[in-house]
C-alpha cells in the first residue's frame, strides 16, 4: 500500500525540525507534540522512498538529500503563503495576520508603540512578534517562520527586500559617579586605557564598539560580556566599564536620576541603521512597506523618559 500524498503540513514540520535540529524544539515550534511531529516526518521519508533525517540521541542532522528537499520545501511553503497574502483586498495590506520577528537590542523598547498604534489604526491585523538573534531572525525569515523581521543592517541575502528605517545614534554610558559623568561630551582620548562593556559577537553593535576600542585605545571587556542592553547598562552603573547604548533604548528605559549617565562622543558620533527585511517572493510588500513607515514613524515620535 503507498503512502499517502505529501502535505503542506509535513513540509513545515520538516522545515522546522531543520530549523533546530531537535525533534523536541521542532514540535515546540510548531506546537504539536513529538510522536506526532516524528511520524509525518517518518510518512514523509516513506512517500519520498529516502531517509531524510540522521536519528541522534540528542540532534536531528538533516542528511545530504534531507537538506536538498528541505530548500525545496521551503520555497513551496514560501509561495504557498504568497499566495494566501495576495488574496488580501485590503489596499495597505495591513489585515490578516503578520509574524514579525524582531532583535531583542530593538524590540522591548520599539513593539510596545507600534503595536499600540496597529490597534488603534488597524485593528484587523494580527501581528505576532517574537524575538531573536540576528541570524536566527533571517534564517527563520527565508524559512517562512516569519514574514518580515525588524533588525540592524546590514542584511545580507538576495533573497530579501530591505527597507532602511532610521538611524540612531549610540552614546557612552557611566556610572553616575564616573569622572566622565562631569563632561557633557567625552573626548575620545579620555576613552584611552578605559574598559567598554559589549553585547555577544551574534550582535552587531560588538562589531563597533570593537572598533572605537580599536580607535581609541579602549578595552572590550570580554569577561564581562553582556546578552541584552539592560545587562551592559547594570553593569556600566555598578563602575565595572562604560557602554555604547542606543539612543532609542536610552529614551525608553534611562530617566535622568538613574544611576547611569549617558554622553555623547565628542566629534565622533557613532550610529547603528535598523531595516524591516522581507522575502522578495512574498506576495505582501505593500503591507510590509505601510509597516516600515509606520514604524519609522512611531520611532520619531518616541519621547525620553519623563517629557
Amino acid at each position: 500500500m503507498a503512502a499517502p500524498k505529501i502535505t503542506l503540513r509535513q513540509l513545515h514540520y520538516l522545515v522546522a525540525l531543520a530549523a533546530t535540529g531537535h525533534f523536541r524544539r521542532a514540535a515546540e515550534r510548531v506546537g504539536v507534540t513529538q510522536p506526532s511531529l516524528s511520524a509525518q516526518i517518518a510518512l514523509l521519508e516513506q512517500r519520498l522512498g529516502i531517509r531524510l533525517v540522521e536519528r541522534g540521541t540528542t540532534v536531528a542532522t538533516l542528511t545530504p538529500r534531507g537538506r536538498d528537499i528541505v530548500e525545496r520545501a521551503q520555497h513551496l511553503l514560501n509561495d504557498v503563503q504568497a499566495l494566501e497574502d495576495s488574496a488580501l483586498d485590503d489596499p495597505e495590506g495591513l489585515r490578516g495576520t503578520i509574524r514579525l520577528g524582531v532583535s531583542p537590542t530593538l524590540g522591548p523598547y520599539l513593539m510596545p508603540h507600534v503595536v499600540a498604534r496597529l490597534h488603534r489604526d488597524h485593528r484587523d491585523l494580527r501581528l505576532h512578534v517574537r524575538e531573536g538573534s540576528p541570524d536566527e531572525l533571517l534564517r527563520d525569515l527565508a524559512g517562512g517562520t516569519h514574514d518580515a523581521v525588524l533588525l540592524q543592517l546590514p542584511v545580507v541575502g538576495h533573497e530579501f527586500t530591505v527597507q532602511r528605517l532610521f538611524r540612531e545614534e549610540l552614546l557612552i554610558a557611566m556610572a553616575a559617579d564616573d569622572s566622565l559623568a562631569a563632561e557633557p561630551a567625552i573626548d575620545p582620548a579620555a576613552l584611552a586605557g578605559r574598559g567598554l562593556l559589549t553585547l555577544s559577537p551574534q550582535y552587531k553593535m560588538s562589531e563597533q564598539i570593537l572598533a572605537l576600542s580599536t580607535a581609541v585605545g579602549a578595552e572590550v571587556m570580554r569577561d564581562y560580556e553582556g546578552t541584552s542592553l539592560d545587562a551592559i547598562r547594570q553593569m556600566a552603573g555598578m563602575g565595572m566599564g562604560l557602554a555604547l547604548l542606543p539612543s532609542l533604548y536610552i529614551r525608553s528605559e534611562i530617566r535622568d536620576e538613574d544611576d547611569v549617565r549617558v554622553r555623547p562622543i565628542r566629534g565622533r558620533a557613532i550610529y547603528r541603521e535598523v531595516a524591516l527585511a522581507w522575502r522578495r517572493s512574498a506576495g505582501r510588500a505593500p503591507a510590509y512597506q505601510r509597516l516600515a513607515a509606520i514604524v519609522s514613524e512611531v520611532e520619531r515620535s518616541i519621547q525620553p523618559i519623563g517629557n
